[in-house]
């Protein structure tokens, strides 16, 4: 491509979208060779991204010429496509292609980022100025010799999403469509969503680190609204990760739209049931969110910095019963929150926080590992390359505990078993919650019998954590789409559980 403007860049990634608008309106394909195999060997993304070691080189130089510690330069150039399809038609496709670089100057604990989607090497130079002005002082040396790494690979795809195109897709979207139909009479509102998307990430670091790497992500949703004497109810399902086309077996289809339809029609003889502090069983998989939202982020490097946790001044103390581990860890393939390496260029792991009830490490960035004297845990994460990285989860979860579901059920007398969840709150430095129980049962006598609607889990996490009594040993990671905010940020995650019992959390529902 050599030094290609930005404006030049998405010039000719609309001519490729008009050219090929119908029916190849996704094969948006302005840097042809990131869809080559070869492309993962550092000198194409040099190539692609218009630059070289030298010109590396020049632009820390400027980054650190005014007395930084540390900078980095992370490349990303993206392409994301959406398909809709609403009662068997399509109704929305569209794509977005986008390319730039972030710069970042460190110096002590403060950070310094500019960002430029021009990648000639003046408007680097210039934003790299702009950054740097985080430090006044001499400048520091410029960086050493460059060293390339080679990574893991957590997430290998057959295909490459660059090489699919619409007439691809939609059949997928079809199959789901005619399945779901076919399920139920009730069926009022169809209702399917498909997304993939491809990052090609390039970062270099002033301390020699250089790592590259293609991250692709999909996605694909069923949705639907049924009807039964007037009643309406709504359900959906989702299954995503960093995979390709192949992650849409006919049994995964299957299970989507089973899932939703089956979920929805549950809903019209589901009950509200009595508020109030009762013994709350969570579902194996997606009730992890409640583990993701009410304590993960409580252990994030940077709110323990600053004081802001309530886990701040509790390593090497006890937080929950012997049997409780909690995972956060980047490293599960395929998974939606894993990575090959941080968006720091930091190898990413199996973070243990939590270790046989024992509370054990931070999630750490760069920032937060040198405050603490440790090494980063992996952790760093931004959106993209217009946002600096901050500490966030990866997939964040329990490990299996000593009991087994039935006997969970069993202990409980009158209680709530949660399945899924939707909204939610949290306030990070408490750990206090509220999220809305998409899909449950009631349990009685030591049996889930009726679904439950409208109930929320209100609560505190750190609390929630001390009262799990039991676990199971059905540890599941979902695969449903999450995205986590935190500062304006949104990135994807993952998150699990096995079966664990809460002895008593307080459930939003009917006045008695």
């Amino acid at each position: 491509m050599g030094n290609m403007s930005r404006r030049k860049f998405l010039r000719a990634g609309a001519q490729g979208v008009a050219v090929a608008a119908i029916p190849l309106i996704f094969r948006v394909d302005p840097l042809a060779a990131f869809a080559q195999p070869e492309a993962t060997q550092l000198a194409d993304y040099y190539r692609h991204f218009g630059v070289d070691e030298e010109a590396l080189r020049k632009v820390m130089a400027a980054a650190l010429s005014r007395g930084g510690d540390y900078c980095d330069l992370y490349f990303e150039h993206s392409i994301a496509n959406t398909i809709g399809l609403e009662d068997n038609a399509v109704n929305r496709a569209y794509s977005n292609v986008d390319m730039g670089v972030g710069i970042r100057v460190l110096k002590g604990e403060q950070t310094g980022y500019s960002f430029t989607e021009d990648l000639n090497p003046e408007a680097m130079r210039l934003a790299a100025l702009t950054a740097a002005n985080i430090a006044a002082g001499k400048g520091a040396p410029g960086p050493g010799e460059l060293e390339y790494r080679k990574t893991p690979d957590y997430y290998p795809v057959e295909t490459r999403w660059e090489d699919i195109g619409i007439q691809d897709k939609i059949p997928y979207l079809q199959k789901l469509n005619e399945r779901m139909a076919a399920m139920d009479s009730r069926l009022i509102k169809l209702r399917v969503y498909f997304y993939n998307n491809s990052s090609h990430v390039l970062i270099a670091r002033s301390d020699g680190r250089v790592v590259c790497d293609y991250r692709p992500m999909t996605e694909i949703s069923a949705a639907c609204t049924a009807e039964q004497n007037g009643q309406r109810e709504s359900g959906y399902y989702t299954i995503a990760g960093r995979h390709g086309i192949e992650l849409f077996s006919e049994a995964n289809l299957e299970r989507v739209a089973d899932r939703a339809v089956s979920r929805t029609v549950a809903l019209f003889e589901a009950v509200k049931p009595e508020g109030g502090e009762m013994p709350v069983v969570l579902g194996a998989g997606s009730s992890g969110v409640l583990l993701h939202e009410a304590i993960g982020h409580g252990m994030e490097g940077d709110f323990n910095r600053k004081g802001e946790s309530i886990y701040s001044d509790k390593i090497g103390k006890k937080v929950a019963e012997p049997f409780v581990t909690i995972i956060d860890d980047g490293t599960n393939p395929g998974a939606r929150g894993s990575l090959n390496f941080d968006d720091e260029g930091n190898d990413t792991e199996q973070t243990v926080l939590v270790e046989n009830g024992i509370y054990r490490s931070y999630m750490h960035d760069r920032i937060s590992a040198n405050f603490y004297g440790v090494k980063p845990t992996g952790n760093g994460r931004r959106e993209s390359f217009r946002k600096p990285p901050i500490p966030r989860m990866r997939n964040t979860y329990m490990l299996n505990g000593p009991h087994a579901k039935e006997e969970i059920i069993r202990s409980v007398k009158k209680g709530v078993y949660c399945e899924s969840f939707s909204n939610g709150e949290v306030k990070i430095g408490a750990g206090d919650f509220s999220f809305y129980v998409k899909f449950g049962n009631l349990i009685e006598d030591g049996r889930i019998t009726a679904p439950v609607k409208d109930i929320n889990l209100i609560g505190n996490g750190p609390q929630v954590l001390e009262r799990v009594t039991m676990a199971a040993g059905d540890l599941l990671l979902d695969e449903g789409g999450w995205d986590c905010g935190k500062n304006g940020q949104s990135v994807p995650v993952s998150h699990g559980l096995p079966t664990v019992l809460v002895s008593a959390i307080t459930v939003g529902g009917m006045s008695r």
